[in-house]
């Protein structure tokens, strides 16, 4: 046998690029976008295309002002900035806003740290707590759903439906411990919230696309459900009348669509599966401590941010060792 230490290690190559993987990820959160448009009309649409071209025109100026190539701005990674980004929000959220939260996302969460790949944080959930803590108001204001009928031999729709703006209530998250919720509204996004609440049900399809395409790995939306959902069990069964049940966090909020799109984030999350276990388990334990003892009812956008900070931690102690490495032949 040659004895020999090999300098690098092999490389793989795959027919994914990175193009491929932001446009694919996009494609698949379409079918939640739809059902929001359906469930609170043109003012989630508006939400939606101004996010998203507000995002790529960013990235294009901040590109064209650090000397690089402008066309990278169509990469698909602003475009889906943007569309998480509104899928964040309250489908009636005043379009100024919308439009400073998506180039703040670019600016400060992404360009500021190099582009892509090297942002610390999640941009889209950076952007969105931003706005949550400068401008709680319009943060909070949830539009109540006014969806097409189809039931009827012609086809229904209501006034609020086109309208930019509409009704305010309250979401599930906004009163746990008060009123009962349908699991079933829940599952299916029939009740009120931002657009990424609208369909957990689509949510879960997306991301089951996703985990077959293997865009993501199965670690972190495991871990990430069994981190919320575990102490969710444990504190129901304490005390039902003070905390509710693991289903109703499921389902809630932006769970679902953090535990497969925003927590799955391949720049801001480690690299091992032992560290992606630790980062989704981290997630989902924080989003159910900020609900239940927090000041605000939805905590994924928090916790997704502080498990970020933590990812190159995690990353330090539980990498693997690299093929050919000193370390390996140590192990061996």
């Amino acid at each position: 046998m040659i004895d020999f230490e090999p300098k690098a290690g092999p490389f793989a190559h795959t027919s994914n690029t990175s193009s491929r993987i932001m446009y694919t990820v996009v494609l698949t959160l379409l079918p939640a976008a739809l059902m929001g448009i359906y469930q609170f009309g043109l003012a989630s649409l508006q939400t939606i295309l101004v996010c998203s071209v507000i995002a790529i025109v960013t990235e294009y100026l901040c590109l064209k002002l650090m000397g690089r190539a402008a066309n990278a701005c169509m990469d698909g990674s602003a475009l889906l900035t943007g569309l998480l980004l509104a899928m964040s929000l309250p489908a009636t959220v005043p379009m100024w806003l919308a439009g400073f939260g998506s180039a703040f996302a670019i600016i400060v969460g992404k360009q500021i740290y190099g582009g892509l790949g090297q942002n610390l944080f999640n941009p889209a959930m950076l952007a969105r707590v931003m706005l949550l803590i400068c401008f709680p108001v319009e943060m909070t204001n949830w539009a109540v759903p006014t969806p097409i009928d189809f039931s009827g031999n012609q086809v229904a729709v209501p006034q609020g439906w086109l309208q930019f703006d509409g009704v305010t209530a309250a979401t599930p998250l906004s009163g746990l411990s008060h009123e009962p919720v349908s699991i079933v509204a829940q599952f299916l996004g029939l009740g009120g919230g931002s657009l990424g609440e609208t369909s957990a049900l689509l949510i879960l399809l997306g991301g089951a696309v996703l985990l077959y395409r293997r865009i993501i790995h199965w670690a972190i939306p495991l871990s990430f459900v069994l981190g919320l959902c575990v102490p969710a069990a444990i504190a129901s069964l304490i005390a039902p009348e003070s905390f509710s049940s693991p289903l109703v966090q499921l389902f809630s909020g932006g769970a679902m669509l953090g535990a497969f799109y925003i927590a799955t984030d391949l720049v801001t999350s480690p690299t091992s599966v032992r560290g992606q276990l630790i980062y989704g388990g981290a997630c989902g334990a924080l989003i159910w401590l900020i609900r239940s003892f927090g000041n605000y009812p939805e905590g994924v956008a928090f916790a997704v941010l502080i498990v970020n900070a933590a990812s190159p931690l995690i990353d330090h102690y539980l990498r693997p060792s690299v093929f050919g490495s000193k370390s390996m032949a140590r192990k061996s």
